[in-house]
């Protein structure tokens, strides 16, 4: 893989961003990459990245992968995600292995993994209103104190249901191991290309997770909520919903590439993260 330029997003609140930023920087430089660099202190800081980038390498936790994969959304430039904490689901590469798989996907370009993200677009008396792109999942729940909300669900064209819940999550398979985990939805190999429904605490018990390829995921907002409603993209992005708003999410025309650890693999991050030992832990 031929690397002219390198684009570093570091997350600022790291203690740890700013050497390990210089010390990339530096090895780049040896190979005679140009490099750059930005720290950034939330989730949603705008930053543009160069249009000539040939590789984005992130500093920090899943949260900066989220926000980097959105940043390069359709650019086709490969993300090397560094975790400076404890491993995260999509941070597979530790600190001190930056340099051990660079090198591994320069040389052979092979250590990639092609996530599905997702297009999320909001409509109101028929325009277009809002739109962002997701490489976890969009939320819709209620704005503030938890009160259960009313959506009506359609598959491509074919209306599902009327759920009432305390929200729906709509997950990509990346996103599979976040929210919804949590809310009770089925973790998926993140290779899949599939998206995943999960009612956030059903009103109704028959309101199960349901995972679907290909279709169109149409949430409309009904008339009479008890609540304001919020949409949330990756936990990270933040759009208000009004009655009769409809909500789009499909998948996206492009993927996520990141660039796989060579010492784990997804099987063996949920084997650690999930504690599946074989023991009962408290």
């Amino acid at each position: 893989m031929r690397i002219r330029t390198a684009f570093i997003i570091a997350n600022g609140q790291k203690k740890e961003s700013a050497r390990l930023s210089e010390e990339i920087l530096s090895y780049l430089d040896e190979l005679s990459i140009k490099g750059s660099v930005i720290s950034t202190k939330t989730g949603n800081d705008d930053i543009i990245v160069p249009a000539d980038t040939d590789l984005v390498i992130t500093l920090g936790g899943d949260g900066t992968v989220l926000y980097a994969a959105r940043a390069v959304n359709e650019m086709g430039v490969p993300i090397l995600p560094v975790n400076l904490g404890t491993f995260g689901y999509i941070t597979e590469i530790g600190k001190d292995e930056w340099k051990e798989a660079l090198s591994y996907f320069m040389e052979n370009g092979s250590n990639i993994s092609r996530r599905l993200m997702l297009r999320v677009t909001v409509h109101r008396a028929g325009k277009r209103v809002w739109t962002a792109s997701a490489l976890n999942e969009a939320v819709i729940s209620s704005a503030g104190i938890a009160k259960v909300i009313s959506l009506s669900l359609s598959l491509d064209k074919t209306t599902a249901g009327s759920f009432r819940a305390d929200g729906m999550i709509i997950a990509t398979p990346t996103g599979s191991t976040g929210y919804s985990l949590a809310a009770g939805g089925p973790i998926l190999d993140v290779d899949m290309s599939a998206v995943i429904i999960t009612p956030v605490c059903p009103f109704t018990l028959s309101n199960r997770p349901l995972v679907t390829s290909g279709k169109v995921v149409t949430l409309t907002v009904n008339k009479g909520q008890r609540t304001d409603l919020l949409l949330t993209v990756d936990g990270q992005l933040f759009f208000p919903l009004e009655e009769d708003d409809t909500i789009t999410v499909e998948k996206s025309r492009s993927k996520a590439l990141l660039v796989r650890s060579l010492r784990r693999n997804f099987t063996e991050v949920i084997r650690d993260k999930l504690h599946w030992s074989g023991e009962m832990h408290a």
